[in-house]
């Protein structure tokens, strides 16, 4: 089958993760190929996507080949392929506005950004670039934070009438006035904010589902997190977490019977600890009662190297877009946007969400 092409803004762990996987599973068949949610969809596999365009800020990756970028610092996440084929796609310099943030300039480098010293890129220029490479798709992976240049990318989708799946929390899909703009255009948009394949609130919220379903009263939950790379360095800046923080919650408080007050409530990335890299350490706590009002709590403590848990997700994510861009639909993609984000549109228990999912992929459901 033909590749599905794809851009990408933003060349950090989770795209390095997300081109390695790629490659990686070139070298498997289904029967012994683990780590996916679907082997095909659509007859796709996962290897039938190509990275035609690539955009950054920071000088280690800029004028690179995406393959060769990937690698370059501030990345940290484990590596799964280290045999990347050239790709001649070379990263090109993007729009800075709010994608950096400015506390990260006083860490040292293997920690933080290194703005590119070249001129950033005019609108009409990714316009350009996106059209002239044949990207059917674009994958935003900016940081936590980056509302207005989240925006501006959205906007260059729209104009180059190019696909879009939002993988951060700025809230595009499930805003009504993008989510017309895209449906008016017939572009498809999936997001918002990319869910683990088994993280912190996939976990938290299938929790909280039970907790319903068995006739447990949830009183109170928190859930923190600690991580070594990027992502929570720039979160390190509390101003910048607010869309983070109600991406998260929200996750959760759409599966509890009854909403929790907020402050019997508590989702945020805690810390950075340098050290951890890419893993990520969540902790979660549900107080609750039980049969006769009797009291009880919940501990989990999970590991996971963060980066790698989200790409075989944004896989599902790409191959379901370009169903819809076969089928003629444009707009928000409802289904998958549930299944896949965090802060969907419309929520829907995770079984719910795979359903309906599942029904879409087999062409039962238009969105």
């Amino acid at each position: 089958m033909e590749k599905i092409k794809i851009a990408i803004v933003g060349i950090g762990n989770c795209a390095s993760s997300l081109l390695q996987g790629i490659e990686y599973y070139k070298k498997k068949d289904s029967k012994k190929a683990i780590g996916l949610m679907h082997w095909e969809i659509g007859g796709y596999k996962p290897y039938d996507i190509e990275v035609v365009a690539a955009f950054d800020i920071d000088r280690r990756k800029v004028g690179k080949d995406i393959s060769e970028a990937i690698f370059e610092l501030p990345n940290c996440t484990t590596v799964i392929c280290k045999d990347m084929p050239k790709t001649g796609v070379k990263v090109k310099m993007g729009r800075i506005l709010d994608g950096f943030a400015e506390h990260m300039k006083d860490y040292k480098e293997k920690y933080t950004f290194l703005l590119a010293d070249k001129e950033e890129a005019s609108k009409e220029d990714i316009i350009d670039t996106l059209k002239a490479s044949g990207a059917e798709i674009l994958l935003n992976y900016l940081p936590v934070g980056s509302g207005d240049a989240v925006r501006y990318y959205a906007e260059c989708a729209l104009d180059a009438g190019v696909a879009l799946i939002n993988n951060m929390p700025v809230f595009i899909a499930s805003d009504p006035e993008w989510s017309q703009r895209f449906e008016k255009e017939g572009i498809p948009i999936v997001g918002d904010d990319i869910k683990s394949q088994l993280g912190a609130t996939i976990v938290h919220r299938v929790l909280t589902n039970l907790f319903r379903k068995r006739g447990v009263k949830l009183e109170r939950t928190y859930q923190l997190n600690t991580g070594g790379n990027t992502d929570f360095l720039n979160m390190l800046d509390r101003s910048r977490l607010i869309s983070k923080k109600v991406s998260k919650t929200e996750a959760v408080q759409s599966q509890t019977k009854n909403r929790l007050e907020d402050e019997n409530i508590h989702i945020s990335p805690s810390d950075w600890v340098a050290w951890q890299k890419d893993n990520k350490v969540c902790f979660i706590r549900m107080e609750g009662k039980l049969f006769g009002d009797v009291p009880m709590n919940l501990e989990l403590r999970l590991s996971v190297e963060d980066s790698p848990n989200s790409a075989g997700v944004v896989i599902d994510a790409i191959r379901c877009c370009k169903l819809a861009l076969e089928r003629g639909k444009g707009g928000v993609l409802y289904s998958p946007s549930a299944y896949f984000m965090k802060h969907p549109p419309k929520q829907f228990t995770d079984n719910e969400a795979y359903r309906l999912t599942e029904d879409f992929i087999k062409g039962k459901r238009k969105d």
